[in-house]
């Protein structure tokens, strides 16, 4: 027996807010959207969810539509359902955001956005929609966690020095750390594997190269260790 009902439906989206990461700023993701409404601005990566489509499938899949990025960090993180937040009709969207490196991930614009590029935090341009509030709690919810939870190390290439580590924490928390303090902290944790590896063609003394040990990680979960900065 078929059920139908009687009550009128708002329409569903997905958005992420894409983080990435240089040697000097958190940059974001954007597309230029290419239909109306807002043609022609910039706005965070999304779209309508098809019937049938989960939640993180729908994300996933208007990621490497929009921007050609497949095979990454994928976070819900809130939901946004005021009735006029998109001009076409009521529009709810679930939000969630992504950390990528960014030199290995090269955004590659289609489907309905005109162009697809990383903007540094301090530099955006003017937001679609309501974007700018979701942005706003995505950095919310990225100082939190990366304090208590691995997730930074997303934003690295897989082989990092501890420089690059330390100045990760610096530029997402927007705060100095003291590098003896640090270094003492993340190597007691046990979550770094020395690769045996130094840095390659820089004009300073090659830095040790390291990886993040997940296993290791997981290991101290189970134990009950936190990770904490």
């Amino acid at each position: 027996m078929s059920h139908t009902y009687q009550y009128e439906r708002p329409a569903l989206t997905t958005d992420c807010v894409v983080f990435g990461l240089d040697e000097d700023d958190l940059k974001i993701l954007l597309i230029q959207r290419d239909i109306a409404p807002f043609e022609g601005e910039w706005a965070l990566p999304g779209g309508f969810i098809r019937v049938g489509e989960s939640l993180d499938d729908c994300a996933r899949r208007e990621l490497e539509e929009e921007t050609g990025l497949k095979n990454i960090f994928l976070e819900q993180l809130y939901s946004y359902g005021e009735p006029d937040r998109d001009p076409r009709e009521h529009v709810v969207t679930i939000a969630y955001y992504s950390l990528v490196n960014l030199i290995e991930h090269a955004p590659q614009a289609a489907t309905d956005a005109r162009n697809a590029a990383w903007f540094a935090l301090d530099d955006l341009p003017e937001l679609a929609f309501d974007h700018d509030l979701i942005l706003a709690k995505a950095l919310e919810r990225l100082r939190g966690k990366v304090r208590y939870q691995p997730i930074g190390f997303e934003l690295l290439p897989e082989k990092f020095t501890l420089s690059q580590l330390q100045s990760l924490y610096e530029i997402i928390l927007e705060s100095k750390i003291d590098k003896r303090n640090f270094r003492k902290k993340v190597i007691k944790l046990g979550i770094l594997i020395e690769t045996g590896e130094v840095e390659q063609d820089v004009a300073h003394r090659a830095a040790r190269l390291y990886r993040f040990d997940q296993k290791h990680y997981q290991k101290l979960i189970q134990q009950g260790i936190h990770f904490e900065i």
